[in-house]
């Protein structure tokens, strides 16, 4: 078969979403979809082709066409039958459809090639792929940017190289995610918005066929090219095709998914980090077992899953590319039959696709999940604060002996000396930082003992955080969610619930 429908990841039929699962369903009778819009196709040319002068093309048989769009469980079995017999999908389809359509019997498929039906409905069902991410990625923003508003000024111990750092905000953190999220969001709709149809090329792609048709007539021709394309739903056609649209089509549509997985999997590490803290944990049910000898495990599963998707959905990307190149002139059949599955005669294509689709709809609603579950440990993170805080106020504490009169050199060695004696308490006895103790017990620190806890305020020490997740959420976060489509998914969507 040429379509790539027919392979499925086995994870889709838990966890991908119905609509997902049933664009890039591997079950023959759940494949109503992509027959459905093959007939739709064929439907659209004869329409096209009537319109245009081909008389031989009647009313009845459109009406008929029309009348049977979907299949029934008998016109599978009659399918499958003339496709074992004929070893071709489309032929048995066509033939098929001519059952239930006899009057349009002798004008089905009139002058098209198989990649008529096959790869126009690819691109037909990669659009409608990318229209649903669009939507569960935005329903993951407005989750993610509930969180962020929540914990927009609660103080946390910021990391760089995973070494602590000046503090940030909880919720400045999350725009962190947001913001690349909202990228992945760009990326996707420039993707979806750039798909273009193959439309009416013939074999190989110089429309001879139709010229025929036509009997030389060029501007017949070009003009059912475009009527076919407005009937599919497409704004444009590519201008030129070889027997396939071109394969880079599918690199450009892979790209966006493969970024979309990095972003997810940089969030979903962030979190597994996180539960080490014991400062952010996904969501944990009362019932649930972290391991199966260490009962007080509460391991970041469906983080770790983020993480083993997004792996498989960025290498993905690599296929698309490897299957562009290798592309002889018109077409070539490498990113159609394989020989290493001893099951079937499957494509690359045909599973690299799907995967991809299916494997970013998962990683999706399982960030959704977690994002609608995300539960924070104020007192944990405030007791890490407080563990290095001490060594970060250093510095606003030597500014404030100066203010007093004191010498900024003077100051600096007594800091620097308790400092160290501080760590080894920390370092090789495991002991808590006591450095405002002692700064407390010296009297050359006396000028500034009162305002030693004003300067130990962890909310002295988050800058701009808060206003910035602010200023995010609204100039940024709430243009890109404005259109009502996104506002529609966002208000319809319902919280997920995973097993693990």
């Amino acid at each position: 078969m040429e379509a790539f429908e027919t392979y499925q990841t086995p994870l889709s039929s838990r966890y991908a979403s119905k609509e997902m699962a049933h664009l890039f369903s591997a079950a023959v009778r759940a494949q109503n979809n992509r027959f459905s819009t093959w007939r739709k196709l064929w439907l659209n040319l004869a329409i096209a082709e009537k319109e245009l002068g081909l008389h031989q093309i009647t009313d009845e048989a459109i009406a008929q066409m029309k009348a049977n769009l979907d299949l029934t469980p008998e016109q599978f079995d009659v399918a499958a039958k003339e496709e074992k017999k004929r070893r071709h999908d489309v032929m048995a389809h066509v033939h098929t459809f001519g059952t239930v359509a006899p009057a349009a019997a002798g004008i089905i498929h009139l002058g098209a090639t198989s990649c008529y039906v096959t790869d126009n409905a690819d691109l037909i069902f990669l659009r409608t792929g990318l229209d649903y991410l669009i939507h569960s990625l935005s329903v993951l923003i407005s989750r993610l940017s509930n969180f962020a508003a929540q914990y927009r000024a609660l103080p946390t111990l910021g990391f760089t190289h995973f070494q602590p750092a000046q503090l940030t905000t909880v919720g400045k953190r999350a725009t962190l995610w947001i913001q690349e999220l909202l990228w992945d969001l760009r990326n996707l709709k420039r993707a979806r918005d750039d798909l273009g149809f193959r439309g009416v090329k013939g074999t190989t792609g110089t429309q001879a066929s139709f010229l025929t048709l036509f009997k030389g007539d060029h501007d017949k021709v070009i003009q059912l090219d475009k009527l076919v394309t407005k009937l599919s739903g497409f704004e444009y056609a590519y201008p030129v095709t070889s027997q396939t649209y071109s394969r880079k089509v599918d690199i450009d549509v892979l790209a966006p998914l493969a970024s979309l997985g990095a972003t997810a999997h940089k969030l979903a590490t962030d979190i597994r980090l996180l539960a080490n803290l014991k400062e952010v944990e996904e969501p944990f049910e009362s019932t649930q077992i972290g391991s199966s000898a260490m009962a007080y495990k509460r391991n970041p599963m469906r983080s770790e899953r983020v993480c083993s998707l997004s792996r498989h959905l960025m290498v993905l990307h690599q296929n698309a590319l490897m299957t562009a190149g290798v592309q002889w002139f018109e077409r070539t059949l490498d990113d159609r039959r394989v020989c290493f599955l001893p099951f079937s005669n499957y494509a690359n294509r045909r599973v690299t696709l799907p995967e991809a689709f299916l494997t970013a709809d998962i990683v999706l609603s399982t960030l959704q999940n977690i994002s609608e579950g995300l539960v924070v440990y104020p007192k944990v993170i405030a007791r890490r604060i407080s563990q290095e805080l001490p060594f970060m106020a250093t510095e606003n504490i030597i500014m404030e002996i100066v203010k007093k009169g004191g010498d900024r050199q003077e100051a600096h060695e007594k800091i620097r000396v308790l400092s160290h004696e501080a760590a080894y308490q920390v370092k090789e006895l495991g002991l808590e930082n006591d450095l405002i103790e002692r700064v407390r017990a010296d009297p050359y620190f006396d000028p500034i003992k009162d305002e030693l806890d004003s300067l130990l305020d962890p909310d002295t020490f988050i800058g701009r955080a808060p206003e910035q997740v602010d200023a995010f959420l609204k100039e940024w976060v709430e243009p890109a969610l404005a259109d009502p489509a996104l506002q529609e998914a966002i208000q319809k969507s319902v919280k997920v619930e995973l097993s693990v």
